[in-house]
């Protein structure tokens, strides 16, 4: 009988608390043809419990299978249970009972199949060139097990062996070991080449990640690379050079030595879901950072940050997602203050605060998804995503900061990301490294007493609101006042020299006005301030969300354009919840159009939110 452990994260069907995946060899073959990966995953695994384990349960979720061996010898006594909504369906598999501390070898022949939710295929036609077809993954967050079977929690951390073939160039998140075309006799399929990659700083599943293309890569830094479309690459290049080498410079000091030895960015086409996805080495960035202003970098800054929180130091379920994200919100905004002024800091968090304001009217001042630490038993947390775990996560931080100054917070961050270097941990651990730290401290420890830890952690809604310097929002607030008055002319001189991001405060002031603009105003602000032209999509996004809660039918088809051009959801959601209020139709006939072009995480978000889930 296999011990009932119950491990603390509720969102994996695994029996993680009586065995630890250690290592983990993906050997799979890409093949763009049937759009799957074919191959086979061997986990080395240690018994961790007194009573010996008989059984390994693995999450998978529509896999296909063909054969197991355990220890190199084959065996058929396993089996894939019903599938448990939204977790996807148990792999048992019987094994001889092994002591506590021993391992074992399973090795999985397996397929991935065209219901995989972490793999997005591209034909030809979907990419920029229309040359070549690609593929990339996007495993965050319970969507490794839909690409091997797995211990797919954050709460278990193993080291990889990457042998990926492919007729086109592979990234991974790995170091490359090289390429070659055949290995030990076994000949691929001719066209193909096997990259290799490894990873020996132990990463949880869903930082698992491969994409494979017409990619071409440029130096960006003394060890950073960007990688992208070959027509893209010189623009990529331009955008990202001047500041990543900076951006790790400060983490380091404020944190210490970046551990991965490369840091890269892989910048995806444009139906990829997220702003960027922290794959280790790689970060997998939106190409809307390219604008070619150079103003949407900071994703630079807060993926580059997660190569400390999130990717070293690991939240050990998705309930304490905000020690990622949090950490990490509150990493790339110090960044932000050291190469650009302590100023920029407080800009970010004030943009930051409307992004949290927004998200806890979506779901409701009282909703679970608003706490910082939620409730995830039962649940997808594709669903609890949101911009709270960053924002009330960081404000947590930032409030910590100002109670025991900044100097001893100061050296507090180190200790944090030392004390659980390549671990996981929950929020009360946290809790308890921060009051063991500042214990001897007494000035500190008197402050710290005044944390009421339960109203941070479990009440829903927003957090105080603390005081902002607005000495760079002052201008923007000002400007948007001036569109309150109905006879306000406006001219390009009023943003004259103001930074991409100051327009998108202006923007979002205007956001909150309780009557919204004129159809008339809304058009004389688009052609003023040259906003529907932008290439920077911060700036449209936002354009054309005031012009459709205008009703302005002159934004709508442009909207419904910029839908078919930008897969990221923090603007897909939100453009089709508002053009479906105003013109139901052309939401659903473009939402329609461009089904295949949206990763399938964003098409099923999309599909919820038409649907009014």
């Amino acid at each position: 009988m296999a011990t009932i452990n119950m491990p603390r994260d509720p969102n994996t069907l695994s029996n993680y608390n009586n065995w630890r995946t250690k290592h983990t060899i993906a050997d799979f073959t890409i093949d763009f043809k049937k759009q799957r990966l074919t191959g086979s995953v061997e986990l080395q695994l240690e018994s961790t419990t007194d009573k010996e384990s008989e059984e390994i349960i693995l999450d998978t979720s529509f896999l296909d299978i063909s054969s197991i061996s355990i220890n190199g010898q084959k065996t058929s006594d396993w089996t894939v249970k019903d599938r448990f909504e939204p977790y996807g369906s148990p792999l048992s598999i019987k094994v001889p009972a092994v002591a506590k501390g021993l391992d074992i070898y399973v090795k999985i022949e397996v397929s991935t199949t065209d219901k995989c939710t972490a793999l997005q295929w591209f034909k030809p036609a979907q990419t920029s060139n229309k040359k070549f077809p690609y593929m990339f993954s996007q495993c965050q967050a319970i969507h490794n097990r839909s690409v091997f079977p797995c211990q797919d929690t954050p709460d278990v951390k193993s080291t990889y062996h990457f042998k990926i073939r492919s007729p086109l160039p592979v990234i991974a998140s790995g170091l490359p070991t090289g390429a070659s075309s055949f290995e030990h006799g076994k000949d691929g399929e001719s066209g193909t080449l096997l990259y290799q990659f490894n990873q020996e700083i132990p990463m949880p599943s869903y930082l698992f990640a491969i994409a494979s293309g017409d990619i071409a890569t440029a130096s960006i830094g003394p060890r950073s690379l960007v990688s992208t479309g070959p027509e893209e690459l010189s623009d990529a290049k331009w955008e990202l050079e001047a500041d990543t080498e900076k951006f790790i410079e400060v983490a380091e000091k404020l944190i210490y030595a970046y551990q991965w030895t490369q840091y890269n960015v892989l910048v995806l086409p444009p139906s990829f879901p997220y702003g960027g996805m922290e794959n280790p080495i790689f970060t997998f960035a939106t190409p809307t950072i390219i604008s070619g202003d150079r103003e949407n970098v900071d994703v630079i800054a807060h993926e580059l940050s997660h190569s400390w929180s999130g990717n070293l130091v690991s939240n050990a379920s998705w309930e304490h997602f905000w020690l990622n994200e949090g950490w990490t919100t509150y990493l790339e905004r110090r960044i932000q203050a050291a190469v650009h002024g302590e100023p920029h800091r407080d800009f970010s968090a004030i943009i930051g605060w409307k992004a949290l304001v927004d998200s806890v009217n979506k779901f409701g001042h009282d909703h679970e998804f608003t706490k910082l630490v939620i409730d995830l038993k039962g649940k997808d947390p594709d669903d609890a995503f949101s911009s709270i775990p960053y924002e009330k996560g960081f404000h947590f931080l930032y409030y910590l900061e100002k109670l025991v100054g900044k100097e001893s917070w100061d050296k507090f961050v180190p200790h944090y990301f030392t004390t659980w270097l390549k671990k996981s941990l929950d929020s009360y651990e946290f809790k308890a490294t921060l009051l063991d730290f500042f214990a001897s401290d007494k000035e500190a420890s008197k402050k710290l007493e005044s944390v009421d830890w339960d109203t941070w952690f479990y009440k829903p809604g927003l957090p105080p609101k603390p005081k902002f310097d607005t000495s760079m929002v002052d201008k923007c607030y000002e400007l948007a006042k001036n569109w309150e008055s109905a006879d306000f002319t406006p001219s390009p001189k009023d943003i004259s020299g103001w930074t991409a991001n100051q327009i998108v405060v202006f923007l979002e002031s205007v956001q909150l006005f309780s009557t919204p603009l004129t159809p008339a105003q809304s058009q004389a602000m688009g052609k003023a301030y040259s906003l529907g032209t932008s290439r920077n999509v911060e700036l449209s996004f936002r354009y054309f969300s005031i012009g459709l809660t205008a009703k302005d039918e002159t934004v709508y088809h442009p909207t419904a354009e910029l839908l078919g051009k930008v897969g990221r959801m923090k603007f897909v959601r939100p453009l089709y919840r508002k053009l479906e209020k105003v013109d139901r139709k052309l939401a659903l006939e473009t939402f329609e159009r461009n089904r295949d072009f949206y990763h399938p995480i964003c098409r099923d978000m999309v599909e919820k939110d038409l649907k009014g889930e």
